[in-house]
């Protein structure tokens, strides 16, 4: 099957001409759901801060407990992070189903479907860049925990900085990197 797969890819690739626009290998199907996955763990990470936002918590810290408006946008961008990630989600989904089933002429081998490589592209596009914008929501409103669970930022303890620095240090740098390898794929 890896074998079929690769010579599959490798002719699809060397052809020229309309029908090499409108080919796709399973690459792209595997593309997707690896997009998929991610953005399920992600979806989860949403509803465990939406179970934060809880009314009068109290921070870790003295003196330092986050007010009630860091709780509303905690909420704001949990509940904004999930609609991305559902945008990108379903956008993906869909254009698996064309790959997959609606395209495809022969039954036994639903990864060598026919689809318009234009709207291929504009869908993946669109399903990466909500994954992104998932992501920032995300860590803004993990921002918005740490300030619920060790203290606000205002308060200047060294703890809630390192927190925050480091979180955004990581996913801004993660980020980078998916969009980088994201824009390389798709003008190469």
């Amino acid at each position: 099957m890896e074998g079929e797969s690769a010579t599959y890819a490798k002719d699809t690739y060397n052809r020229t001409g309309s029908d090499a626009r409108r080919s796709t290998t399973s690459v792209h199907v595997i593309a997707l759901d690896g997009l998929v996955n991610v953005n399920s763990l992600f979806t989860i990470a949403v509803f465990v801060g939406l179970s934060l936002t809880t009314p009068g918590q109290r921070s870790l810290e003295d003196k330092c407990d986050a007010s009630p408006d860091v709780a509303k946008k905690l909420l704001v961008f949990e509940v904004v992070s999930f609609s991305f990630f559902l945008f990108s989600s379903l956008v993906a989904q869909g254009l698996k189903l064309a790959i997959n089933l609606l395209n495809s002429k022969d039954v036994d081998n639903a990864f060598r479907a026919h689809i318009n490589l234009r709207v291929l592209r504009f869908g993946m596009m669109g399903s990466a860049v909500g994954s992104v914008m998932g992501c920032v929501f995300l860590m803004l409103s993990m921002v918005n925990v740490i300030q619920i669970r060790i203290g606000r930022l205002s308060c200047g303890k060294a703890d809630t900085n390192r927190a925050v620095v480091t979180l955004i240090t990581l996913v801004s740098t993660a980020l980078i990197v998916y969009i980088s390898t994201a824009v390389y794929a798709f003008t190469h």
